[in-house]
């Protein structure tokens, strides 16, 4: 199994700070978030504790997110089928689900878990999954099947959730929105899809640079890439991750890597894992136009 190197940066520096003497200089601060190596460089008297709570945040939304966290809320909703009070930032996090759903007509479907989890157990032997145990597996997933309100989230047995097509995008966004509120205005967050709020400080859009060769220039956006075979269950790295709902069998391998932008990386994220599974680029280009504001910045063919 193979996957795309991910880590966590951020790059901000204060708007309009009065003057303090010396300049400050960048203050930095390494260590581990959303489960990949993490930069934080800021530009501020308070950079140090901005820093803290930046890392404090990012750990509290993986209390939410996380299919790794045994006790996250989502880890707790796969487990019993039922969360009562979920938390805002989950419900924020299906709403925009439930929109791009219905949009992409099916194709993007957080209760895929069940699939996902059939073909990595199969992966570890070495072997696809059994005609039976993927049947199973297709018969528990189902977008409409899903209730949520304020009150609760309630799955049918045997169903759970992966919010791994949108949840690090909706992260960015939240941190963005937590530094903005620290006056911080020049920011580039990347935790593996990107947002940007202003320029750089020199007054210039933040390069971008996609893995498989271009730049995308980005002020005041969000960029997402998703690329099909990014992730693979097979030594020939031909079985890819972003699975079709549908069919139960991982989307064709039409497209190296798709990026979209956005105004809010969490709709990019998810917009680009969708388009991974259209079968042209006209369908695709439609698709996307149907948000207001959002992009395809490259498509690459296989």
């Amino acid at each position: 199994m193979t996957t795309r190197r991910r880590f966590l940066a951020i790059c901000a520096s204060a708007a309009c700070l009065p003057s303090i003497g010396n300049a400050t200089p960048m203050y930095t601060w390494q260590g581990t978030a959303l489960g990949a190596r993490a930069t934080l460089r800021l530009d501020h008297p308070d950079a140090k504790a901005i820093s803290a709570r930046v890392v404090a945040e990012i750990s509290r939304l993986e209390d939410i997110f996380s299919l790794y966290r045994p006790e996250s809320r989502l880890q707790r909703l796969n487990r019993t089928g039922h969360l009562t009070a979920p938390p805002f930032e989950l419900l924020e996090c299906l709403s925009l689900a439930d929109a791009v759903h219905r949009a992409s007509d099916g194709k993007f479907d957080p209760t895929i878990q069940p699939l996902w989890a059939c073909y990595a157990e199969a992966s570890m032997l070495g072997k696809p999954p059994t005609p039976k145990r993927l049947s199973k597996a297709l018969s528990q997933t189902g977008w409409k099947q899903v209730r949520f309100d304020t009150s609760a989230i309630e799955l049918q047995s045997g169903m759970a959730l992966t919010l791994n097509g949108i949840a690090q995008g909706y992260i960015a966004d939240r941190i963005a929105g937590m530094l903005e509120a620290e006056g911080l205005t020049d920011i580039l967050i990347d935790t593996g899809e990107f947002r940007a709020l202003g320029r750089q400080p020199n007054g210039r859009a933040w390069p971008v640079k996609l893995a498989a060769g271009g730049e995308v220039a980005l002020a005041a956006r969000a960029l997402a890439t998703s690329a099909p075979l990014g992730t693979t269950f097979d030594a020939e790295a031909r079985v890819g991750h972003i699975i079709n709902p549908s069919t139960g069998v991982p989307a064709r391998a039409l497209w190296r890597e798709i990026s979209v932008s956005a105004g809010s990386a969490g709709l990019a994220d998810a917009l680009s894992t969708a388009a991974c599974l259209f079968e042209t680029r006209d369908a695709m280009s439609r698709f996307i136009a149907s948000f207001k504001g959002a992009r395809i910045e490259a498509v690459l063919s296989v």
